[in-house]
């Protein structure tokens, strides 16, 4: 896999790092440094790490930062509860972002088992 832009997995995990963006720029300015930063890196680190996956040799290392990819998903999957526990999020922003992300997850699921099951 060379070409990270070709993944749907990909496609879904910019759009969600992009509404995280948008959303956090709401945040309270004593968040800029806190939650907004670490929501925005979790989101990022998604697309990024399957990027950087696809850039790698062989489904091992490409499986290694899909689970990488996966671990920043459950760290956002937090923070957004935690933003919208704190009111930084509204609840349609946070079922949004919440139902974006459990979609997220499933496709990083569901592309880790079909290259487990290649390399068997």
């Amino acid at each position: 896999m060379n070409d990270f832009k070709n993944l749907k997995v990909w496609e879904r995990a910019h759009k969600l790092a992009l509404s995280v963006h948008k959303e956090t720029a709401q945040f309270p300015k004593e968040e800029q440094f806190g939650l907004t930063s670490q929501m925005r890196r979790a989101a990022y680190s998604i697309p990024t790490n399957i990027a950087e996956g696809c850039g790698r040799g062989g489904d091992n290392e490409f499986s290694r930062f899909l689970r990488i990819a996966r671990g920043s998903a459950k760290e956002l999957e937090y923070q957004t509860l935690l933003a919208y526990e704190l009111g930084y999020l509204g609840l349609d922003q946070y079922e949004h972002l919440s139902a974006d992300n459990e979609e997220v997850q499933r496709m990083l699921r569901s592309l880790l088992k079909k290259l487990i099951a290649q390399s068997s």
